[in-house]
């Protein structure tokens, strides 16, 4: 599933096998979303931005080819003998750094503070980056649990690694739950079907609901309490409406509760879709 990060827009969404993509797979898809996406943007700067399985040379090498494209990957928790020990002076510094705030804490009868992080940067060039132009940043965090070192791989050069992790990688965290409104409120992983093409069908159905979701959100309920809310909430507090029907010969007639405490929303949602266009079939 592949999102604009900024805004939650639905890019595309890809149904394969239930199995690691490989990097030549990986750097099609990514090869051909650049392609198109340059057709309308043909200079602005895309960063592309993944966990740990999209940190492949292939893909970064289709990346890099773009002059006006960078990427920032998840590089897992670290070789434990080649990686991980680039971070050890700093997190033995952040270790000390968080005893020390924890003690003084004690002392004084404050909280006690949970973490302290410290960034840093590696000189680590994987066998399979050769004629790769990478950097790789590291953040060094202690927590009251343990150690809690992360990685990630970029092209970026102007930017510290502090911002490179906290700015750019961090927010990669937002497109979970763009992935969480599509799986549990839409049920796109509901792939039960023995064909693969009918459970491509079924997340495609559940695709077109959050793009219609998305356009609602943006647009209906702009400047209003729901303008945020995922499509769970929507769904509850619009449209599970407990409503009479009365059928007569020529029409049916709809009675909607006097006393519903989204009545005004609902009149202003109701309102905007009567203006719209009504689409002819095909």
């Amino acid at each position: 599933m592949i999102f604009e990060g900024l805004s939650g827009k639905l890019i595309t969404a890809i149904l394969r096998p239930g199995k690691t993509p490989s990097g030549r797979e990986n750097a099609a898809i990514v090869k051909r979303l650049l392609a198109l996406v340059r057709q309308s943007w043909p200079k602005t700067h895309l960063i592309i931005r993944g966990d740990s399985h999209f940190a492949q040379p292939e893909l970064m090498h289709v990346v890099e080819q773009d002059k006006a494209a960078d990427y920032v990957l998840g590089k897992g928790a670290g070789h434990p003998t080649a990686l991980r020990p680039m971070s050890d002076e700093s997190m033995a510094e952040a270790r000390y750094c968080l005893q020390t705030r924890t003690a003084y804490a004690r002392l004084n009868k404050l909280p006690i503070p949970y973490r302290a992080r410290l960034y840093g940067e590696a000189q680590y060039q994987a066998k399979s980056w050769k004629g790769l132009d990478t950097r790789v940043i590291y953040k060094a965090e202690v927590n009251q649990m343990g150690d809690n070192p992360r990685f990630v791989v970029t092209s970026i050069k102007n930017a510290s690694a502090r911002c490179v992790y906290e700015q750019f990688y961090c927010p990669r965290g937002q497109d979970e739950n763009y992935i969480k409104h599509l799986k549990n409120d839409l049920s796109c992983d509901r792939t039960s079907d023995m064909g693969f093409r009918a459970n491509a069908l079924r997340m495609y159905y559940a695709c077109a609901a959050y793009v219609l979701h998305y356009e609602m959100r943006t647009t209906v309920l702009k400047d209003t309490e729901m303008q945020r809310a995922q499509p769970s909430t929507v769904i509850a507090k619009l449209f599970k409406i407990a409503v009479k029907v009365v059928e007569y010969k020529d029409r049916v007639k709809l009675h909607l509760p006097s006393s519903n405490p989204m009545k005004v929303l609902l009149q202003r949602v109701t309102e905007a879709f009567a203006t719209l266009p009504v689409l002819k079939p095909g």
